[in-house]
């Protein structure tokens, strides 16, 4: 297939608000609206539907003006309804340019949800798209379950095609409602839409519900449809939609086609959503997942090693990521070579050994064990001092209801003991102040905590030990470090420990 230049549409601030129990705040959808079309270099960005609300309507706005001002003008979409002048307007007074017009692709639709004939929809049509044109709107039209209207009535599709084809309508946007379609489907029904309509311009919208979204996008380029549409993360009603991470990657390696994007900044994006959306990524999910670059299997590491044998064209550094390598039961000499080069550390065949026995029986014991746990084994089996600049003596914490909490603690620093008390919003707070007042004198205060877990094993008693994982953003580069503790806030204690170890380290 001859390469040929891809339209990407992202509707995560629209279709993705689908999704259940996601709501994005006006000034959460302005951040998003602005990094997908600055940051990710989108075609296009659906944002809203309109007369939702006042403040979904001054996001809209906001979003409008900022991108008038930096040169994405008429990139910003809103959906809008066959009501005549009612969405016209509520879009025209958010500063908007593009009404993306809701329609019936599918005859029982029309007749079953609207009880209109064709000629009255047809009316009620070009009655609202004529008005948008005279407020000076760009009209795109979605013809709403075209999937199952092309299959059950082919002739209505056709018939409600040539009525509106010809009003100045600039996208036909061909949905997938609810996800029903397969590749053949797709590949059948659109080239033959391509064919009766060859001088419209066709965006095809999947949905995900039989896991096809991806496959389906493949199959509508093949067919000639030059406009896509995409969400991040997946985010849409029930199953969501195709990913545009997926979707972007799949275009350019598999099919030779020209897009926009810059694939730099995709896991960034899908990084902003999930904390906007409280909708987590699967560890495995292709291109943004936590571990989809990281290899487990020794022999994988090996096969690296001596040659990058079991690498790919998804390097992780075309994603701004870098490739890993577990730290586990499964884990061989190579696997340990290549995080013990990320850190810069060399080992004798003896202590590689050693420490190569420790980590594969933390794994068998199911523990998680990173590429900043590594110092720690190194000096827990060499018995080591180099990674043992700080040590907690004592810790005291005191929480009472509707008051701050106390932290009192004595630590060893260097061979030096010092006490401090700090106050916070919790124990972990609390400590955190205590130790900061500390670490001034040797510049090593904590840098920000970027996201904090916390593990208790499944069906565990209120005994059982629990693990504390921390990211931490340090100068732009994420770390995590780890604790162990049957005390929540005592595990937590243990990974702050940790950075600090690495920090003090690091400077001497």
């Amino acid at each position: 297939m001859s390469s040929r230049y891809i339209q990407i549409m992202d509707t995560t601030l629209r279709d993705g608000e689908q999704t259940q129990g996601v709501s994005f705040s006006p000034a959460e959808k302005v951040s998003i609206a602005k990094a997908l079309l600055e940051s990710l270099r989108v075609d296009r960005i659906e944002v809203a539907s309109a007369g939702v609300s006042e403040g979904e309507q001054e996001a809209v706005r906001n979003i409008n003006e900022w991108a008038q001002a930096e040169g994405f003008d008429g990139k910003v979409e809103v959906l809008g309804f066959a009501d005549h002048k009612r969405s016209v307007d509520w879009i025209v007074n958010a500063n908007g340019k593009v009404i993306n017009l809701l329609t019936k692709g599918s005859e029982k639709h029309c007749r079953e949800q609207l009880g209109k004939t064709l000629d009255e929809h047809v009316e009620q049509v070009l009655n609202t798209v004529n008005y948008a044109l005279q407020q000076g709107l760009k009209v795109n039209v979605y013809l709403e379950d075209w999937s199952n209207g092309y299959a059950d009535s082919p002739e209505y599709v056709f018939a409600f095609m040539e009525a509106i084809k010809d009003a100045g309508i600039d996208h036909f946007m061909l949905p997938d409602t609810l996800g029903v379609m397969s590749p053949d489907e797709v590949r059948t029904a659109l080239t033959d839409m391509c064919t009766r309509f060859p001088d419209v311009q066709f965006d095809f919208h999947p949905h995900n519900d039989y896991g096809l979204g991806t496959a389906n996008i493949m199959a509508a380029v093949e067919a000639g449809v030059s406009a896509i549409h995409c969400t991040v993360n997946c985010l849409g009603e029930r199953a969501g939609n195709a990913s545009v991470s997926e979707v972007s990657v799949v275009l350019r390696d598999k099919m030779g086609m020209e897009l926009s994007i810059d694939e730099s900044n995709i896991v960034r994006l899908s990084n902003m959503v999930e904390n906007f959306s409280g909708k987590w990524v699967a560890a495995n999910a292709p291109i943004i997942g936590d571990d989809v670059f990281t290899q487990t299997a020794g022999i994988h590491a090996d096969g690296d090693k001596k040659g990058g044998l079991y690498e790919s064209k998804l390097s992780p550094e075309r994603f701004s990521r870098i490739r890993s390598y577990a730290l586990g039961k499964m884990s061989g000499k190579a696997s340990l070579s290549k995080n013990l080069e990320r850190l810069g550390i060399e080992l004798s065949e003896e202590n590689q050994k050693k420490v190569l026995e420790r980590i594969v029986r933390l794994g068998d014991s199911k523990q998680t064990i990173t590429t900043e746990d590594l110092p720690f084994i190194i000096a827990d089996v060499l018995e080591s001092e180099s990674y043992k600049h700080i040590r907690l003596l004592d810790c005291s914490i005191t929480s009472r209801l509707d008051q701050s909490s106390i932290a009192d603690i004595a630590v060893n620093i260097k061979g030096a003991e010092y006490q401090s008390s700090g106050t916070g919003n919790g124990g972990f707070d609390a400590f955190i102040d205590a130790i900061n007042k500390l670490l001034v004198e040797y510049d090593a205060v904590l840098p920000e905590l970027e996201d904090y877990e916390v593990r208790i094993p499944k069906g565990g008693h209120t005994n059982a030990l629990t693990e504390c994982v921390i990211t931490w953003a340090n100068e732009r580069k994420m770390r995590k470090t780890r604790g162990v503790h049957s005390n929540q806030v005592f595990a937590s204690i243990l990974a702050a420990l940790r950075m600090i170890n690495i920090q003090l380290h690091e400077k001497s």
